[in-house]
């Protein structure tokens, strides 16, 4: 067998190795976007406004040229399974795979407990394994779908942040996405180092749903939760012979969590190599700009100087929420960014910088 190297693909062969098959909706990517994008087709709701709740501030955010998307994972398993089913040069293996090298000479993987031994190929790695790293912040979250008795939620707009619920253990909010005047995806975030008890992110689901969504009546239709790593970790996105993707290849924004676009970015990048030829030792990372300001943020909310309910009801207030969601997607330029970094509180992103540039 043979992997991706370079030019057409016709005579080469893929093989993409999993765990196991995904059969069920075990989590939901969202994201913000200007029109129609590769994968419009399975986005499941979109929304042109978005609520931003605080203590001090509650606005309803206009976000034109965006929208607020939300894509189901099974739905988006399902479209490209369906794709990869198509391909006869693509071969599909679930198992547990125990490691994989790469030589000049050939790929050796253990898979399932048995090594196998392949001619020279590009291994595209999307399994984050934690490096080295002074700062580290989980997003951890679940989420319940409700469906609730009475027609409750307004489906024109989701809630981006609700920073209203408490903070005695850090960074924490809710946010809304309905699918309909009865049902709606609640979900209860928190950045923080450590994670919660199982029970607690239930516990914090009712509270939330009881004292700000007030449904009366409702039934969890769907359960799911996640943990995305936030971190200053230097990615390499190659090395030794292997293209590390996703996650893995530092495609989480740090300060923020975000990821599915960043991916997107990057596999039309690795795909356009490919046909055109060129090495993948190539691929471009993020923006060091972009990197500074992420630690930057990073740091504070690791270090709990500032927080982050301010941080962000001061972002989202003092400056244009499209302009906002601009510089969180790494689009904006210094001058939009000069602006936006004025706007935030100076003393703790002063020595938060200086921290970072020492």
């Amino acid at each position: 067998m043979r992997m991706i190297r370079s030019g057409k693909f016709a005579d080469k062969k893929i093989l993409l190795l999993d765990k196991a098959p995904k059969t069920s909706n075990d989590r939901t990517w969202c994201f913000w976007e200007a029109g129609d994008g590769f994968f419009e087709d399975i986005v499941y709701r979109k929304w042109p406004r978005v609520d931003f709740f605080s203590d001090t501030w509650n606005q309803t955010l206009e976000i034109n040229p965006y929208s607020y998307k939300m894509i189901r994972g099974i739905d988006f398993y399902t479209r490209c399974f369906q794709e990869i089913s198509r391909q006869p040069h693509i071969e599909t293996v679930y198992g547990e795979i125990g490691h994989c090298v790469v030589t000049a000479e050939h790929t050796s993987l253990l898979l399932n407990g048995q090594e196998y031994i392949f001619p020279p190929a590009i291994l595209f790695n999307s399994v984050y394994t934690p490096g080295h790293a002074s700062l580290n912040v989980k997003q951890h979250f679940k989420g319940w779908v409700i469906e609730t008795a009475d027609p409750v939620f307004d489906q024109d707009k989701a809630s981006l942040m609700d920073f209203r619920v408490h903070q005695d253990k850090g960074t924490s909010f809710a946010y809304v996405l309905p699918f309909s005047r009865n049902t709606a995806l609640v979900e209860y975030t928190m950045f923080t180092p450590q994670l919660l008890e199982p029970d607690q992110y239930d516990a914090e689901l009712r509270n939330y749903i009881r004292d700000f969504l007030k449904p009366g009546a409702y039934t969890v239709k769907e359960e799911e939760f996640g943990v995305i790593p936030m971190t200053n970790e230097k990615f390499s996105v190659w090395r030794d012979g292997v293209c590390h993707i996703g996650t893995a290849g530092g495609r989480t924004k740090a300060s923020s969590g975000y990821t599915f676009q960043f991916v997107q970015r990057q596999s039309q990048e690795i795909l356009e190599r490919l046909l055109s030829g060129q090495s993948l030792s190539g691929l471009s990372n993020t923006p060091a700009r972009f990197r500074f300001y992420d630690n930057t943020l990073l740091y504070i909310l690791h270090h709990d100087t500032l927080p982050g309910r301010e941080i962000f009801s001061t972002l989202f207030r003092k400056n244009k929420a499209a302009q906002v969601l601009k510089f969180l997607d790494n689009e904006s330029s210094i001058g939009e960014e000069l602006r936006i970094i004025s706007s935030l509180p100076t003393w703790p992103f002063l020595k938060a910088a200086v921290k970072q540039l020492m």
